[in-house]
């Protein structure tokens, strides 16, 4: 299962989100640094509003949604790339993980301390970046040095390694996180063994007030710490940012459905940024969503982006791979709008698919095989 990291300075609101996302309490959420030493890890159900409408027109017996998993990893300090706080210790969880969830503190709150005494995102982000990039800035010099020997003995991967390293470096150097940088399909398949920090995929979590939420989520670039968090994350990592109040969804944990509705609703809102937050994470892994749907259960079923039938039928089962004969796709829209497969079938939007087509988030799928 892919796993998205929660990351950030101390007292941002890392264990709260955690606590929210994962609907539970197993992260200590304190008002001091280093409330969370070991990562905590929780499985994350991704909300998707299609199962209940399919389940309803298949008259299923349950739904089974997605999942993702979320790591809690300890505070970031300046001077972590050099072992400062818990700095060793947060820089190898994070570079297990498949992509990071950097949470902004974008509130005010005088009772809860902040670790550079004052509330100052761009700061923030850039504390960060900054040690991320200067990790790797290490460990690619390390590289480079037992490379290089390589690469004089005429080793090809070797001077493959060396060419990108020379161009990675100076990027680095310059502060900018290798996320960013312009590579060739080839040249980014080599960077993922280097297993970079800062090559992440990575979103931006606008952690706000109570207060502030209905309105930072209507109109985010009319909020003064919020507005600066958006511009950075689309001019620097070409990056997403959702809204959040964690200490909204943290309330809500023990409210049953109706009564969480209704609270929200008391705020002026329809969802504390949390769910867009999740489905924003799965995007983000590279995931999108296919679906089946019958008598027995609805389910959605999790591939990667820019995959072929046949290696999405095999999420369900290898012997679905091995034996693909062809899949029947309908588009969830044109199935809930005609009501059936029998009236899909008959408007021609059921279609016959082959080993070379590629999956697209939202259709809806029966595989044929034989094993």
């Amino acid at each position: 299962m892919l796993q998205a990291g929660i990351v950030g300075l101390p007292n941002v609101g890392k264990s709260t989100l955690f606590n929210a996302v994962t609907r539970t309490r197993k992260a200590e959420a304190a008002n001091y640094p280093f409330c969370t030493i070991e990562p905590n890890q929780g499985v994350v159900i991704v909300p998707d509003e299609r199962l209940a409408v399919l389940s309803a027109l298949s008259k299923s017996q349950k739904l089974i949604p997605t999942a993702i998993e979320f790591v809690d990893i300890a505070g970031l300090v300046k001077g972590a790339s050099e072992g400062a706080g818990l700095g060793n210790q947060f820089l190898a969880t994070i570079r297990e993980v498949d992509a990071e969830v950097q949470v902004v503190r974008c509130f005010h709150n005088d009772d809860i301390v902040h670790e550079m005494g004052s509330v100052d995102p761009l700061r923030d982000i850039e504390v960060i970046n900054a040690e991320l990039i200067l990790a790797d800035l290490a460990m690619l010099e390390k590289r480079y040095k037992s490379r290089e020997k390589k690469a004089k003995t005429g080793e090809q991967d070797a001077k493959r390694e060396i060419a990108l390293m020379d161009k990675l470096m100076p990027h680095l150097d310059d502060g900018r996180p290798a996320l960013t940088m312009e590579l060739s399909l080839e040249e980014k398949k080599l960077m993922r063994e280097f297993f970079l920090l800062s090559s992440k995929p990575t979103l931006f979590a606008c952690n706000v007030s109570e207060e502030d939420l209905a309105g930072a989520q209507a109109e985010p670039l009319n909020h003064p710490l919020v507005a600066p968090v958006m511009r950075y994350a689309e001019e620097t990592h070409g990056a997403e940012i959702v809204v959040i109040s964690a200490r909204i969804e943290e309330e809500m944990i023990d409210l049953n459905a109706e009564d969480a509705v209704m609270f929200l609703e008391e705020l002026g809102v329809t969802d504390s940024g949390v769910s867009n937050l999740i489905k924003a994470v799965y995007k983000l892994l590279g995931l999108r969503t296919y679906l089946t749907t019958g008598e027995k259960e609805t389910r959605a079923w999790p591939f990667p982006d820019g995959c072929k039938a046949p290696q999405a039928a095999g999420v369900i089962h290898t012997d679905f791979e091995r034996g693909f004969i062809a899949a029947e796709i309908v588009r969830y829209a044109d199935l809930v709008e005609l009501g059936s497969y029998a009236k899909a079938r008959e408007a021609g939007k059921l279609r016959i698919e082959g080993k070379e087509y590629v999956m697209k988030d939202g259709d809806v799928v029966e595989f044929r095989f034989n094993v």
